[in-house]
Order: C-alpha cells, then sequence, then structure tokens
C-alpha cells in the first residue's frame, strides 16, 4: 500500500487528508481492521516507539494507552497481584499472558484518560491481551501481529469497526525527519538516543549513590515514556508502569504536580475503602472510574451524597478523609521520577517525595542544580543526571 486516505485531518474540515511515503515505497502498515483517523495514526506510531523501545531496553512485553499523542499509561508485562486485578476491573480467576498484564497496567495507570485510548503492544497481540481489550473501551490498536483468535475478537469491536494495524516490526526509518509548518518544512535527525542503565544512569550526583535493579528499571522506563510524551513532561514510575504522568504543561512545577497527583490517585486506589466500594451490578466499568476519581477526590458528595448515592452504590459509602489519605500516602516509597528537562528550583523535588519518590533521573545543567541535589540530599533521594534533554513536540 503506497498511501492511504483518510477521512479527514486533525479536524473535520481540514481536507484533503493522507499517509504515505516520501520516497514512494509501501507503507511499513496493514490495515486489518476499520479506518483509522488522521489523529490515529499519530498516536499509533509515536505509541508504537515506545513499546518497542520499553522491549528492547528492558527484554519484556510492553504496552501503552495513548491518548493525543501522549501516553496515559505504559507497562512491561509483569504479573498482577490481587489488588491490581481489583483495581483494574480483572476476574481474579482470568488467564493471562505477560503482554496482558503489560497491558492492563498499562490501561490501569490512569484509567480516567485512558478512556478511549489507542492502545499499542510490542508483541504479537495474543488472546488474553485481546480479550481484556474487548471489554475497554479503546479507539484502535497497532501491534507487529495478531494471532487468528486474537484478531478475531478484536474485528468484532465497534460493530465490526475497530481500527487493527499491523506494523512490520523490521521497518527502520529514514535517520532524518520532517514536518511542514505554516508552509515550512522543518527537517532534523531522529530521536534515536539509546536508553538503558548504562546509558543514563552513570552520573549519580547526590550522597546516595545506591540504586535498585527495580529502581534501574522504572527510571529507565520513565526515560523511555518521557521521549513519547508532549514536553514539558515528567514521568512517575513505580513497579514496571508508569502511575503519573504529566504532559504539556509551560511550568514543570506544574507538571510535577500534575503527574504527583495522578499518582497519588493511583496510589490511594489501592485503599480498601477504595477496593470495597459497593457498586450496584448495572454500573459500568467507565462510571466505575469516574466515581473512583470522584470518591478519592475533592468533592466526594458528588457521588456518594445522600441525595446521588444510590445512582451508583448498594449502600451509601462512607466518605474517605483527607487525613486517612495523607496517611496512606504518607507511606508510600519506592517510586521512580524522570524529568525531560532539568529541574529548575528544589520546589519539584519537595513535590516528588510527598508522593513517595526515593529515586530520580534528570539532565541536569540548571543554574539551580546544587540546590536540587542539596534538596534530594535533605530527603535521602537517590538522583542521576542524564546529560541530555528529551523534549518532544
Amino acid at each position: 500500500m503506497k498511501e492511504f486516505e483518510l477521512k479527514y485531518g486533525m479536524n473535520p474540515n481540514q481536507k484533503p487528508a493522507r499517509i504515505y511515503m516520501a520516497d514512494g515505497s509501501d507503507l511499513p502498515i496493514q490495515i486489518l481492521n476499520g479506518r483509522p483517523g488522521y489523529i490515529n495514526f499519530l498516536d499509533a506510531f509515536n505509541s508504537y516507539q515506545l513499546v518497542h523501545d520499553l522491549k528492547a531496553a528492558l527484554g519484556l512485553p510492553a504496552a501503552a494507552s495513548f491518548k493525543h499523542v501522549s501516553p496515559a499509561g505504559a507497562s512491561v508485562g509483569l504479573p498482577l497481584d490481587e489488588t491490581l486485578r481489583r483495581m483494574y476491573h480483572i476476574d481474579l480467576d482470568m488467564e493471562l499472558s505477560p503482554l496482558a498484564c503489560a497491558y492492563a497496567r498499562a490501561r490501569g495507570a490512569d484509567r480516567m484518560s485512558s478512556f478511549g485510548d489507542w492502545i499499542a503492544l510490542s508483541d504479537v497481540c495474543d488472546l488474553p491481551t485481546a480479550l481484556l481489550i474487548k471489554k475497554e473501551v479503546s479507539d484502535g490498536i497497532i501491534a507487529p501481529g495478531y494471532t487468528d483468535e486474537a484478531l478475531a475478537v478484536l474485528k468484532a469491536k465497534k460493530k465490526g469497526n475497530y481500527p487493527v494495524v499491523a506494523i512490520d516490526p523490521s521497518y527502520v526509518p529514514d535517520k532524518l525527519d520532517r514536518r511542514t509548518v505554516f508552509g515550512v518544512t522543518f527537517e532534523q535527525g531522529r530521536q534515536d538516543l539509546l536508553i538503558n542503565a548504562d546509558t543514563m544512569l552513570g552520573n549519580i550526583v547526590t550522597k546516595n549513590k545506591t540504586l535498585t535493579e527495580d529502581q534501574k528499571r522504572d527510571l529507565v522506563m520513565s526515560l523511555i515514556v518521557l521521549k513519547y510524551t508532549q514536553s514539558n513532561s515528567v514521568c512517575y514510575v513505580q513497579g514496571g508502569q508508569t502511575i503519573g504522568v504529566g504532559a504539556g504543561q509551560q511550568s514543570r512545577i506544574h507538571c510535577t504536580r500534575l503527574a504527583g497527583q495522578k499518582a497519588d490517585n493511583w496510589q490511594l486506589r489501592h485503599m480498601p475503602k477504595v477496593l470495597d466500594l459497593p457498586f450496584r451490578d448495572d454500573v459500568t466499568r467507565p462510571n466505575k472510574d469516574n466515581a473512583i476519581d470522584v470518591y478519592i477526590g475533592d468533592t466526594p458528595e458528588d457521588v456518594i451524597g445522600d441525595d446521588v448515592w444510590a445512582l451508583t452504590f448498594t449502600r451509601q459509602p462512607e466518605p474517605l478523609t483527607a487525613e486517612e489519605k495523607r496517611a496512606w500516602l504518607d507511606q508510600v516509597t519506592g517510586v521512580a521520577l524522570g524529568s525531560d528537562a532539568f529541574f529548575p528550583f528544589g520546589d519539584n523535588i519537595e513535590r516528588a517525595r510527598r508522593s513517595g519518590v526515593t529515586a530520580i533521573v534528570e539532565p541536569g545543567g540548571s543554574i539551580r542544580d546544587d540546590q536540587v541535589i542539596e534538596t534530594c540530599d535533605k530527603y535521602g533521594i537517590v538522583m542521576a543526571f542524564n546529560g541530555i534533554r528529551l523534549f518532544h513536540h
């Protein structure tokens, strides 16, 4: 296939629209079902690069859940315990492959943002992964291939219109990237930076010099995720999955706060009060996710108030107090944080520490690096300077 005509571009009034290879060669994809759109393909090509890099760096199947050209979540295929299965609405006896675990974690990182996501998989989509996707509201998927059983399940979504894209895993893009803005063509070398523990974590600048293998894995993951996240961006990671991604913020502290709040929400979803919310049987997954988000937020009365609780629950839940939430978050530890550019002030470290961050990687290069390092030393946080910015626009 030399080109694919799109219904329209980013918006319905932007016509004509198509994707094609500038050198006249075949596209490196096959469209197996549905009709992906312009934004779908932007998500597809960015998200596939992310999971491809994760698999190469960490040696595990990887998955990403993308919205508006940034990851809502990404993960590698580590097993799910009972708590995570309950958080992600997965039956305790459901068979999960490593790839299915990767997608469950990617989708579960920020289920509110992942509603209507584009999915990327590093490996051939198998039946357990397809059965998970079947139950989620999603806009499409890209993977290097699909088993016959998985493809049959996916083709049945959206009344048979679910976009399914297969990408050639041997495809290697040109070394130069080009784009046109306002009629002007930009050209630059591709961002093909090799990210792994050896290339990124060798320069530890804090008094604490110890990085565990889990911390190394999570810091590498944070940088790979940031490589494909709209900047400014920071990424909180724990247990081989993102738990808070802040994308496209003009201020780094606002980005750190935004992603930190998402990370905190993920931690709060572990609380017994949240896991045991008495949902009615007829409440859908998206409505459960929305109710949980409101319940752990600042206005729980919107879902558990005297006049509304019966719409969602079989009995009126007890409130989750601010003191209970703070006590739960105060015991969180072992979170990793990556930043796509330097932290200009120590306030970012102060905010990160409140979300249980114990390891950080960032480029360094601020005139206030000493203050940032001093703040890390104050809390015993280990920090590495990777020496390179990872802006993505």
